[in-house]
């Protein structure tokens, strides 16, 4: 039969941040269940994280963390800006960012990897993490890239930490690893890539789906001109590069090129130097927050919520 513990009870406290009456009775409707009880004061509406879980996360950290050949990226997020200078929090994200190496970008993976000397999982320490820091927090995506032969080349816009940012680039490429041409290139590239936010390395990898659209909404804009159809037909193709231009990796104007050159043509030059070509494989760019709608409020509201 199960028998209630004070230490029991303290863990589940420490776990969601809820009263000791709350934790006492979840323990008791669970046979002394630690998940079950947690779960059980979530479904109640009791569990202090939980009452926390529909504020809106658009601040906190991107982390990426390199292994030879192999590196993982990760963003989690916060209600507040200040959390991303909590020492707990930075800790937290660093310790994610290298368990995600392991689930190679599996988010419900990371979830149940563990993180902690108790055995606990991400998830369960995340909970924790919430009730003793007091504001919404959520993992919420991961990515994972690796190369045979080369190197992986990253960068960290707005960094508070080693591997802690606002936004963060991964990005593999396969080349002669011996050159240091390739790491400072590498370097450079994952700086463009920030500034530059393309979304395929080269034309051929734009999906249909994104060309076709892309085609429908031009072809619209050039129709209310009125000119002729081949006219017309012209100048989707002539604005279509253009947007190649923009989305594409290889097409952009390098961002560090004095002379105003495509990163295609920076990687030719580059290869002419080393007498062997470079190939860039893949790339991973997250930006903290994009896509999340945020909740206007003014800052002297944000320092008042903070303070409580």
């Amino acid at each position: 039969m199960f028998k209630l513990s004070a230490s029991l009870v303290k863990e589940l406290r420490e776990k969601t941040g809820s009263g000791m009456m709350d934790c006492k009775k979840a323990l008791a409707e669970t046979d002394g269940d630690i998940n079950s009880a947690i779960d059980w004061l979530r479904a109640k509406g009791l569990s202090a994280a939980a009452k926390k879980s529909n504020r809106t996360t658009a601040e906190g950290l991107v982390s990426f963390y390199i292994e030879k050949n192999k590196a993982s990226i990760i963003e989690v997020n916060a209600e507040t800006d200040f959390v991303s200078r909590n020492d707990m929090f930075q800790e937290f994200v660093k310790k994610v960012a290298k368990l995600s190496i392991i689930t190679r970008g599996n988010l419900e993976g990371l979830l149940e990897q563990k993180i902690s000397d108790n055995n606990n999982s991400v998830s369960e320490e995340l909970t924790s993490l919430i009730s003793t820091i007091g504001e919404n927090m959520n993992i919420r995506r991961s990515d994972f890239i690796e190369v045979n032969k080369g190197i992986i080349a990253s960068y960290m816009h707005s960094s508070v930490a080693e591997g802690l940012g606002k936004i963060g680039v991964l990005v593999s490429i396969e080349g002669d690893t011996s050159s240091s041409l390739i790491t400072n290139f590498g370097k450079k590239l994952a700086m463009h890539i920030a500034a530059s936010n393309p979304r395929f390395i080269n034309i051929d990898n734009v999906d249909k789906e994104t060309l076709d659209r892309e085609r429908q909404v031009l072809t619209e804009q050039a129709l209310d001109s009125g000119k002729p159809k081949e006219v017309i037909d012209k100048m989707v193709d002539g604005r279509i590069k253009k947007f190649f231009d923009e989305i594409v990796l290889l097409e952009q104007l390098f961002v560090l090129s004095d002379d105003k050159l495509k990163v295609r043509q920076e990687i030719a030059n580059i290869e002419k130097e080393l007498g062997s070509k470079i190939v860039i494989k893949n790339f991973v760019r997250f930006s903290l927050g994009e896509g999340i709608e945020r909740e206007e409020k003014d800052f002297a509201s944000e320092v008042a919520e903070a303070v409580k």
